[in-house]
């Protein structure tokens, strides 16, 4: 059986993967480069810019920890290297993957011909199973000025060959806040417009509002409930300007980054000709991630459901998992639990410091009316974070009346990496007292679960 899978981004070639480890033959067409948004111009290249600006402000603070060391100056351009060597050195091993485990990699846009016939590289490709992944794209909003040169999405500031003295940034979502910190870090001084009453709209209120509050006394400005009317001209630089609780404001700025969310990926793809419905350009589907055509799914941003990678790779998953069940129904036994529950899903804000989120927030409790309590623990507290020098922050448990963990919302050091405990316990259905029973290193981070 042939399936055919369209974009190598993560959600695309790890279910290449996945689909050669079940036996199909599996073609996989990339228009860019392997790896997509994702590994070229979105996670990996902002998070060695991230560890770049942590190691800046670890150096700052050498003299906290008994340690004479000069002041450290980022060179960008160096910086900007080893990204790109990072990159170049993962794509390259993703290639290595593919290559070894069979898939064919077709180099080329793909269009659809028909529902189960794809055009690319002059080809026309025909598979039994068709999956789209092909991503999304920064959107643009319609303010006046946005084409000014000087005006970037998230892929050309990081492919800037400078520090912008001063940067604005439409948007204080996750894109947003990551390169406001990164930036600041390296020495810009930094803006941040938002449209909604705090960052981070869709992250626990709390931990937002503390996670603002931390990077403001890095010296980042806030500009909340702001809608931004126009970007002009002014000298040499740009002007930002935004109407906030009736009052208009303007800033100046070397450089615009504008990371007001992203868009599916689906226009050229020609889906009218094989009948797949789309709502707004994202690819309607199923919980399988069926599409309306049977035998076709879309995994991913382009999907509209979830835009993060580890989403799409989940969800290409059971895209396969429903592809092997059409092919054998009777091959699942009842009550077998193989699917992944997306609903279990951690997501993280790479900032100094981290913010990390799985689960419901109280404000989604609330909107639910779901009873539930919620519980607190503080680095201020934890041993390991006290000798780090990194004791701002907290972890907040959102907990059901029968001591289900709903949600889980930290604030602090290697938030990223702590979020996986609870989200293996969520996802396994273990009651509060389990976590509380565990026994954790001591010093250790993870000591902060230890006083619910």
């Amino acid at each position: 059986m042939k399936i055919l899978i369209i974009g190598a981004g993560p959600g695309g070639y790890e279910t290449a993967l996945e689909a050669r480890k079940k036996g199909f033959e599996v073609t996989l067409i990339e228009g860019r480069q392997v790896g997509g948004t994702c590994l070229n111009a979105g996670c990996i290249p902002t998070k060695a810019y991230c560890r770049s600006a942590e190691i800046l402000e670890e150096v700052r603070r050498a003299p906290d920890f008994g340690i004479r060391a000069s002041i450290p100056e980022p060179d960008f351009l160096q910086i900007r290297a080893r990204k790109g060597s990072i990159v170049a050195n993962l794509r390259s091993n993703v290639e290595a993957q593919l290559a070894a485990a069979g898939v064919s990699l077709v180099r080329g846009f793909a269009v659809f011909r028909d529902d189960r016939t794809v055009a690319a590289d002059g080809k026309d490709h025909t598979a039994d199973y068709i999956i789209i992944a092909t991503g999304s794209a920064p959107s643009m909003p319609p303010i006046p000025g946005i084409g000014l040169p000087g005006v970037l999405d998230s892929a050309a500031l990081l492919e800037t060959d400078r520090i912008p003295s001063r940067l604005c940034i439409i948007g204080g979502g996750v894109i947003g806040l990551e390169f406001a910190s990164v930036f600041r870090s390296f020495g810009s001084e930094v803006t941040v417009l938002e449209s909604c009453r705090e960052i981070l709209p869709r992250y626990d209120y709390e931990i937002a509002r503390r996670l603002r509050h931390s990077l403001s006394r890095r010296g980042i400005v806030f500009s909340l409930s702001s809608s931004v009317e126009s970007v002009g001209r002014s000298g040499d630089g740009l002007t930002v300007a935004w109407e906030r609780k009736g009052a208009r404001e303007s800033v100046a700025a070397d450089n615009v980054l504008v990371a007001a969310g992203r868009r599916p990926c689906s226009d050229g793809l020609n889906l009218e000709a094989a009948g797949i419905s789309s709502e707004r350009g994202a690819i309607q589907t199923d919980e399988d991630m069926r599409t309306s055509v049977p035998h076709i799914f879309a995994i991913g941003d382009v999907n509209g459901r979830c835009q993060l990678a580890h989403a799409a790779v989940s969800q290409g998953k059971l895209a396969i998992e429903a592809i092997v069940r059409s092919m054998n129904p009777s091959g699942c036994r009842a009550g077998e639990k193989t699917r992944p529950d997306l609903s279990i899903m951690p997501s993280a804000v790479f900032t100094l410091p981290e913010a990390a989120s799985v689960g419901l927030t109280e404000e989604e409790c609330r909107e639910k009316s779901l009873p539930y309590r919620v519980c607190k623990s503080f680095f201020r507290a934890n041993g390991k974070a006290v000798c780090m020098g990194e004791t701002e922050g907290l972890c907040k448990l959102i907990v059901s009346e029968k001591d289900r963990i709903l949600g889980a919302h930290i604030l602090g050091p290697h938030a990223s990496d702590l979020i996986h405990e609870i989200s293996v316990l969520m996802s396994a259905g273990a009651p509060l007292q389990v976590l509380g029973n565990s026994i954790h290193i001591h010093p250790a981070l993870g000591e902060v679960f230890r006083n619910f």
